[in-house]
């Protein structure tokens, strides 16, 4: 009776992994490909909530750095080489703040792996406070954007055009450099210091705004709904150049300025590597803010999370230092993401112009979804090139991911499982802008900030969960996972025994969802005692990968 018992369960086993119906999600993970994903996990920051979260493609977090549910992100997290998370957090009632838009911040925190603050620096007062971005430097050094309201008796002295701009007081941005160290500034740049106006020869920095592209013109008609009139929403760090990249996007352009300067040539326009001291080295996406339209043509529509793509990815890749965007409203109804390279004369330290205007005159390189709609999000975003040459891309209104393949297959999506800061069931229907999130960053399992770290699984985001769905998506995809590890007896009764070819976290999980076992097995053998675990199916994952099936008989 007992070896009929065990051919029944055999068969079992063989008919449930060859044949499990796959039941689609509604959040969290969504679709995976195994095969074709880069393995590794993910940073999220989601608004409306306090917490940092690290999750693996599974859509299991792994890490969580919580905080006192009186704070919101501000706007963004990163996760250093030494395994410390440095976060941006403002409070979340913000009524009555002398400065306050969307984005807003105010405190930049230094946090170690188990959550223990290392180091705090706020700026929210009634002329200034940071906002939305900062960029940990090689150094140890932090950039951070800040507002500086300006009122309009200075709107006036830099010659603005009060009779065609109503607004009373504008939010101008300064950048600062910040050691955590001595807790000072040791650096500042101010846009302030670099305008050009041709509206009144009577007040300060009259010019032929086309002669200048180098400065900012003060009465360029921004996107701006309001006083946030540059909006500054990303900023990143070229350590080869010394050169510092920001998102402008209510003037649809970045910009890349000198850092090699000192704080006083930063005010001027002389010093520095490039001998330009903080006038604007290069600018691109919309020529029309210094009057050169009819040379280049508008190409990035209130964009967010530029940056250098560099992070991840060797220096010898053909993407390698050109200059990524998330591009909004590129389209009526969906966005794109862009790659261009800025013609940057390393001879002459400077960025070309044709016409004198900076190209170039198009992206290298644009993709989108694959149905094109169903990528729009009016704000926030990101995307990243992965080592894998896979894109990693978020819709921030959505809190929608997806990885998407060089021929254009997605092989993973994820959707931030929380409506207004909180978990919501599997299988709730979520709408725009009810789980917003900033970013979404992906960091290989290689990553030195995870050596020595507990990243096994401890729940989902979601409440309700589907344990087995990722088991499911990749038992569909080919069954199991070919790898060099064997266990024996199967069915087994009294005692497990698992034999692996090289070192890695071997996880068993009951058909249930249930987890029984979790360790980081070294090359070798070792038997488990699973007498008191009960009958039943029990699959076996190696690394991310599900290897195995076995059933316990007693």
């Amino acid at each position: 009776m007992k070896i009929v018992r065990r051919l029944k369960s055999l068969l079992v086993v063989l008919i449930t992994c060859g044949t499990i119906a796959l039941g689609q999600q509604s959040v969290g993970l969504i679709s995976y490909d195994a095969a074709r994903s880069m393995d590794g996990y993910n940073l999220i920051y989601p608004h409306n909530q306090p917490n940092v979260y690290l999750f693996n493609n599974c859509g299991e977090i792994v890490h969580t750095w919580k905080d006192s549910t009186i704070w919101r992100p501000g706007n963004t997290a990163y996760l250093t080489k030494e395994g410390k998370l440095i976060k941006t957090k403002r409070n979340k009632t913000v009524t009555g703040n002398p400065i306050w838009y969307g984005g807003g911040g105010a405190i930049v925190e230094i946090r170690d792996w188990d959550n223990q603050l290392q180091w705090t620096f706020e700026v929210n007062d009634s002329l200034h406070r940071l906002h939305h971005d900062i960029a940990p430097m090689p150094n140890g050094n932090i950039l951070m954007i800040v507002w500086h309201k300006k009122v309009l008796d200075e709107l006036i002295a830099a010659g603005r055009d009060t009779t065609r701009f109503k607004e009373k007081e504008l939010a101008a941005d300064y950048l600062i450099e910040v050691n955590p160290t001595t807790n000072k500034i040791v650096w500042q740049w101010n846009m302030w210091d670099h305008l050009i106006q041709d509206h009144d020869s009577t007040k300060a920095n009259f010019g032929v705004v086309a002669d200048h592209p180098e400065k900012i013109n003060i009465n360029y008609p921004s996107l701006s709904e309001g006083s946030s009139w540059l909006h500054t929403n990303a900023i990143d760090y070229n350590a080869e150049l010394d050169q510092i990249l920001i998102s402008v996007p209510t003037y649809n352009e970045i910009w890349i300025i000198d850092h090699s300067t000192t704080t006083l040539e930063a005010a001027g326009n002389a010093g520095g590597l490039s001998g330009k001291g903080g006038e604007l080295m290069y600018r691109w996406g919309n020529p029309a803010t210094y009057n050169k339209q009819d040379v280049f043509s508008q190409k990035l529509y209130f964009q967010h999370d530029a940056h250098w793509i560099k992070d991840f990815i060797a220096p010898n890749h053909p993407n390698f230092g050109k200059i990524a965007v998330f591009n909004n409203r590129a389209g009526t109804d969906y966005s794109t993401v862009n790659f261009f390279t800025p013609p940057w004369d390393m001879y002459e330290w400077r960025y070309t112009k044709t016409m004198g205007a900076w190209g170039p005159s198009a992206a290298d390189f644009t993709a989108g979804h694959p149905t094109p709609p169903k990528l729009y999000s009016s704000g926030l975003s990101s995307v990243q090139l992965l080592p894998n040459d896979n894109l990693l891309i978020l819709s921030g209104r959505n809190g929608y991911a997806f990885e998407l393949t060089p021929d254009q297959k997605i092989v993973w999506e994820y959707t931030v499982p929380l409506k207004n800061g909180f978990p919501v069931n599997q299988g709730a229907v979520l709408m725009s802008n009810d789980n917003t999130t900033f970013r979404m960053k992906r960091y290989p399992k290689t990553y030195s900030a995870f050596e020595g770290k507990d990243l096994s699984p401890k729940g989902y985001l979601e409440l309700n969960p589907d344990p087995l769905y990722c088991t499911k998506l990749v038992s569909n995809e080919d069954v199991f996972k070919a790898t060099d590890i064997k266990i024996f007896p199967n069915p087994a009764q009294d005692y497990l025994t698992i034999d692996t070819a090289k070192p890695d976290v071997v996880r068993i999980i009951r058909s249930d969802g249930k987890t029984f076992w979790t360790e980081n097995l070294l090359q070798g053998r070792r038997t488990l005692d699973v007498s008191a675990w009960g009958n039943g199916l029990y699959y076996i994952w190696y690394g991310d990968h599900l290897v195995k099936a076995f059933n316990i008989i007693k």
